[in-house]
């Protein structure tokens, strides 16, 4: 069986970054908006990492063209749709896709809209896969961001996430320039969603070290993204272990934006024999030229992943997953009969 295979549920996907080129050409003839290329391999350049990114700011700039088509409800609808579609096509069986509504207001969308739209579009998709005989579940993430003076707008995200939250959102997230805007800053947001009884996951130990974790699990997240550089401290990686926190991990994006600067130290498998709960997802699928199961590939050649542990990371995946214990054992049963 192809390592390929065992990438059948994605917890960490961002929506803009995993655009395909033909739905940007598509949702910019269909607004009227000129882009820098027409063409797929014309686009390439600017919607995928390049071969010499720097580091996760220099990575980050592969956001602006989508988001520059992504600011009506009905490309951000057709976008979720395309997607969930491509995910059901690879396989994929569990999917948490993540965006922030935020940033998708600069014609005047309103959050909340535009999280009904992403809702609508994976819905149409779930229910065309289904009749297809390709079944695949979908929630969505909704992503406050790091930044300057945008506190009000995560404020809104977070009363979002509690109105529809069971409802196609699952939980919330932070998301943005790691290394620039601290954790720290961000303890009202997640007091708050504390208090609304929202789950939710952080980006840490991405573009900043172990005190971006440490941070995020004092807030109470209940899963890290990334969480690389947790290995520099052995306290937190015992702490993350005794509370079996997940790690939504990235292998291909962390080795675009230098997490680790030398990738043979890519912590990932040391982590599972230290019985840390990682999981393997995309990031970006298209900003990372990937998807779930390349990143087993992927891991398999650059850091010798035997199968045992892709099986173990496949199940983890689905313990991982913001669904019901009677949802994940449904859901572990299916992944168990197409990887044994």
């Amino acid at each position: 069986m192809s390592f390929l295979k065992y990438g059948i549920t994605d917890l960490h996907l961002h929506l803009d970054g995993s655009l395909s080129p033909e739905t940007v050409l598509d949702l910019a003839k269909l607004q009227s908006i000129e882009l820098p290329a027409d063409t797929r391999e014309g686009l390439y350049s600017y919607l995928t990492a390049p071969a010499g990114c720097e580091d996760l700011n220099d990575y980050l700039k592969c956001f602006e063209l989508p988001l520059q088509i992504l600011q009506t409800g009905e490309a951000l609808s057709i976008s979720a749709y395309r997607l969930t579609e491509e995910l059901a096509d690879r396989g994929i069986r569990y999917a948490e896709i993540r965006y922030a509504p935020q940033l998708h207001t600069r014609t005047g969308l309103r959050q909340a809209d535009s999280v009904l739209s992403v809702l609508e579009g994976v819905k149409k998709a779930v229910k065309m896969a289904d009749k297809k005989g390709k079944n695949i579940r979908v929630q969505i993430i909704l992503c406050c961001m790091r930044g300057i003076g945008n506190t009000e707008a995560n404020l809104e995200t977070v009363y979002i996430a509690e109105k529809y939250l069971g409802r196609g959102v699952a939980a919330l997230d932070l998301a943005g320039a790691e290394g620039v805007f601290p954790t720290s800053d961000y303890e009202e947001i997640f007091r708050l969603a504390g208090e609304l009884k929202i789950p939710f996951t952080i980006h840490a130990g991405e573009a900043a070290g172990p005190e971006s974790i440490w941070k995020a699990l004092e807030f109470g997240a209940s899963r890290i993204g990334h969480g690389v550089r947790a290995s520099e401290d052995r306290e937190l990686v015992e702490e993350l272990r005794r509370r079996r926190i997940p790690l939504e991990m990235c292998p291909v994006s962390n080795q675009q934006t230098k997490t680790v600067k030398d990738f043979s130290k890519y912590p990932l498998k040391s982590y599972l024999e230290r019985g840390l709960m990682v999981t393997v997802n995309s990031d970006n699928m298209t900003v990372s030229d990937t998807w779930a199961g390349a990143g087993y590939e992927f891991l398999r050649r650059q850091c010798g992943l035997t199968r045992e542990e892709a099986e173990r990371l496949s199940l983890n995946g689905v313990e991982a997953a913001f669904l019901s214990e009677n949802e994940k054992a449904a859901l572990r049963k299916s992944i168990l009969a197409e990887i044994r």
